[in-house]
């Protein structure tokens, strides 16, 4: 188990990116949490297994239909067992 934070940039604000993201996440059950950032990013934790974490970065990258992904920053971190859901979050 693995803690991935995310730092998503390009056109990911308005085209559904949380609501997708959060549907993605909890199909792989992860649990976590998604939100805007005021610098139109899109930033995500989250935490599971390893492969599922991969299998969410790499959607990531692409996001949903009407996004366009240029960057997606990426911080592995140590599982710290914080979250039951995948929830999304007020921008921050």
């Amino acid at each position: 188990m693995k803690g991935l934070h995310l730092l998503i940039f390009g056109t990911v604000q308005g085209v559904f990116f949380r609501k997708s993201t959060q549907e993605q996440a909890t199909h792989l059950k992860l649990s976590g949490w998604v939100r805007n950032r005021r610098d139109g990013s899109v930033e995500v934790y989250v935490e599971g297994k390893e492969e599922q974490l991969i299998a969410l970065l790499q959607w990531c990258g692409q996001g949903p239909p009407m996004a366009k992904v240029i960057r997606v920053d990426v911080g592995w971190q140590e599982f710290k067992d914080f979250f039951t859901s995948f929830e999304i979050r007020r921008t921050e």
